[in-house]
């Protein structure tokens, strides 16, 4: 359930005397919530009885570990046959007018049998007020409502309630950098440029074939992703060479592989696996962590590791090497100038769904297009999805559109309802636009109705991608890897909170996407994924949009956001704004953000 929070959580705990202050323990809660589709009081009354019968079991990260594999997912498995024989009763948007257009050739059928002066031989309907156009033809007719207007988007534009009564508007949630001073308004800069790092012709630009990739192809792939990171791990650390880690020996050896797990349950201390590259044997020997003081291992992890394998069939290790990131983009020379010279730039980042759950009505949307119009951004960066395929009425095909029209609606409005700002829009999209390739990476939207006059404006990009404002580096991608990898990762490192890790693993990691295998709903083409899939240098500014709790956080000298979700569940959510300028100036030999400051706005 999106509207989940750890605070209804934790409220919820107290009602049966639980104290909560961990907040590693109120983000598994909310995870399992998310991940078993259960309400928060559901999965406090489930822990309460589930603690009960094990004589009030102490709420911990491990006793919910516990709790998820013998209560939550036993409940889901029971659930999947009724939900199944629900969906299959629900008739989609297309069944319902092939119905009409079956019973149509009924009725012609009928015509063509009577006499002329009953049936008649017009085409075309006529409607008078005394013979008035039928309901079901009305209903194949195109919504006559504003642009704007939540009607024009939904057959039942009824607006959230909870949603319209929301509280906080406008409230600060999260800052980065100067604090005070900063003004939250762009210049309305038309001579900012916004573009993709790597150009047109390198980056993914238009839409390709998937669904056959042949098994040695993704092995290769993978194979040169552990080849390529151990060599430059090598060369950083200045190691002479690896060893096979399945090879008996008595003394300390460097080994580099690829961390997996042993079964297909989830990772934990015992089940680490370390797979060698092809040219190390390709065998699988298992790890043992005792002697590892602080580690942080995920599956897909290219690690290099020293240890001691006395009898060939176990790996224990002694020490464990960092990753490297790569370096931050160099402005030439020629634009460094030009850069210094500019006003610092304002950048506005929202992620869908831009409805609440409970209605279709696009009122978060409306509110957005209210803000950047008043607040006038120089960028805009909009993430899907913009017709979510989780939304339970798009699930249901409880539309009278189809999804590329209500999609071309909402984009209408945003390029329309935002012209006179001169602000600059950025559409990213997601695997859950029911509309659009589900495939990562994914191409970018096209919008073959786009007016001359907008195309300078507006920028498609993929989904991940690089890009490049006013000489400042932006990292994005709109699938949720921090929840999927949250779910995997374990630690046992001190003093570091479980997102900065996850976004230092994706920089050392040097990709978008590092897990492997992938999460279910991820759907991988691991050739496009080589080709656009990693990081081609540290960016400045790292934003991965999740259903996990916002923030703003300097992770390795990069500024590491996510804005979280423009709607959660029935209520609003929150949205991300940042002032950027290229600064190449470096302080007591660090190099200095160019993100002056950052905030996480509620909607």
């Amino acid at each position: 359930m999106a509207d989940v929070t750890g605070e209804k959580i934790k409220i919820e705990l107290e009602t049966f005397d639980i104290t909560c202050d961990d907040d590693a323990v109120l983000d598994k809660m909310l995870e399992q919530c998310l991940c078993h589709r259960i309400k928060g009081e559901d999965i406090v009354n489930e822990w309460v009885a589930f603690s009960t019968t094990k004589g009030l079991l102490k709420l911990t990260v491990n006793s919910l570990e516990t709790f998820e594999h013998e209560v939550l997912n036993k409940k889901q498995k029971n659930k999947g046959s009724s939900k199944s024989s629900k969906f299959n009763n629900t008739r989609d948007v297309h069944s319902i007018q092939e119905l009409i257009k079956a019973e149509e050739e009924e009725e012609n059928l009928l015509d063509s049998y009577s006499t002329p002066s009953k049936a008649g031989s017009q085409k075309r309907t006529l409607t008078t007020p005394e013979q008035p156009q039928s309901k079901r033809t009305a209903a194949r007719l195109p919504s006559p409502g504003l642009l704007l207007s939540p009607a024009s988007f939904s057959p039942c534009p009824t607006p959230s309630q909870k949603y319209s009564i929301r509280g906080a508007r406008g409230e600060v949630v999260a800052t980065f950098g100067a604090v005070q001073g900063p003004r939250w308004s762009g210049k309305g800069q038309t001579t900012v440029q916004v573009d993709l790092l790597e150009g047109q012709e390198d980056s993914l630009t238009r839409s390709y074939k998937y669904m056959f990739q042949r098994l040695r192809d993704v092995r290769d792939v993978l194979t040169e992703k552990i080849e390529g990171l151990g060599e430059e791990l090598r060369t950083h650390f200045n190691i002479e060479e690896f060893s096979p880690a399945s090879l008996p020996v008595q003394d300390t050896v460097t080994v580099l592989g690829q961390v997996c797990c042993d079964s297909n349950g989830k990772l934990n201390a015992q089940s680490v696996l370390l797979e060698a590259s092809q040219e190390h044997g390709a065998r699988q020997v298992p790890v043992d962590l005792s002697e590892l003081k602080d580690y942080s291992l995920f599956p897909g992890q290219v690690v290099v590791m020293e240890g001691i394998n006395t009898s060939g069939s176990r790996f224990v290790a002694s020490k464990l090497y960092e990753g490297v990131p790569l370096p931050f983009y160099s402005t030439p020379e020629s634009t460094k100038e030009m850069n210094e010279a500019l006003e610092p730039v304002m950048v506005m980042v929202a992620c869908g769904p831009y409805t609440p759950s409970d209605s279709l009505a696009y009122d978060p949307l409306i509110d957005l297009i209210n803000i950047i119009n008043k607040d006038r951004p120089d960028v805009c960066i909009l993430l899907g999805p913009f017709v979510d395929s989780k939304h339970e009425q798009i699930e249901k095909g409880q539309v009278t559109e189809t999804f590329e029209t209500i999609f071309s609606r909402c984009v209408d409005s945003i390029v329309d309802g935002t012209r006179g700002t001169g602000c600059k829009l950025v559409f990213i999209p997601s695997q859950r636009d029911v509309h659009h390739h589900y495939i990562y990476p994914q191409p970018p939207f096209t919008l073959p109705d786009l007016k001359k006059d907008d195309v300078q404006r507006v920028t498609l990009a993929p989904d991940p991608c690089t890009l490049l404002i006013g000489g400042v580096t932006l990292g994005l991608t709109s699938t949720d890897i921090l929840f999927h990898m949250g779910a995997e990762e374990i630690s046992s490192a001190t003093g570091s909170d479980r997102f900065s890790r996850i976004m230092k693993h994706m920089l050392t990691q040097r990709s978008f996407y590092p897990l492997y295998p992938p999460a279910e709903e991820v759907n991988m083409d691991y050739e496009r994924f080589q080709q656009y899939g990693l990081l081609p240098l540290t960016p400045d500014i790292l934003i991965v949009p999740s259903e996990m709790r916002y923030f703003i956080k300097d992770v390795i000298g990069c500024a590491c956001v996510n804005p979280g979700r423009l709607t959660k569940g029935q209520v609003g959510g929150t949205y991300g704004r940042f002032l950027i300028q290229q600064n190449p100036v470096y302080e007591e030999g660090r190099r200095v953000s160019p993100c002056i400051a950052g905030q996480v706005v509620k909607i």
